[in-house]
């Protein structure tokens, strides 16, 4: 009687899944694509805080601002879709993790542009930081890279818009 029909997996079923849990530990083309086209309102509304007629400054601050308290969210929001995916039973610092950035973006909303950029910036690196160590667990470090642009052009944007605010 052969593996799979003692309800084991055969040679290939396990080379199968292997290859298929090794390509989804790095982004694909398609997300890839949709990453650094999220960076376009970054960059878009960083420009126009320095670009816009002074009387528009302070909404597209407050807009980036928004857009910035979104994406972060977002980045915390992903640990739960591992620990779901994980199968195992959920890790209470990792699911903590998940919603803390949400909690923080909150708060930086309720700042104004100027600090809530500052509080946004410093947050996304907090974000990296904690992918940098919770993506080796869930075997998705070949993110990391992407990752790591996505936060250097997001963070830098936000810090060019509060730059840009205060002057």
């Amino acid at each position: 009687m052969q593996d799979n029909e003692r309800g084991g997996s055969t040679a290939t079923e396990k080379i199968t899944g292997s290859m298929k849990a090794h390509r989804l530990s790095f982004p694909s083309v398609w997300a890839k694509r949709m990453g650094f086209g999220g960076l376009i309102p970054f960059v878009l509304l960083a420009l126009g805080v320095w670009l816009a007629d002074p009387a528009y400054r302070a909404f597209t601050g407050l807009a980036l601002l928004g857009y910035g308290a979104v994406i972060t969210t977002f980045l915390g929001a992903i640990h739960w879709g591992l620990v779901m995916r994980a199968g195992a039973p959920p890790s209470l610092a990792v699911l903590a993790w998940g919603v803390s950035p949400s909690l923080v973006a909150w708060v930086a909303l309720l700042l104004g542009p100027v600090t809530g950029l500052w509080v946004v910036a410093g947050l996304l690196w907090a974000c990296y930081a904690a992918d940098r160590v919770l993506y080796p667990r869930f075997q998705v470090q070949g993110w990391l890279p992407m990752r790591w642009t996505l936060t250097v052009v997001a963070s830098a944007s936000c810090l060019l818009g509060a730059l840009g605010l205060m002057r």
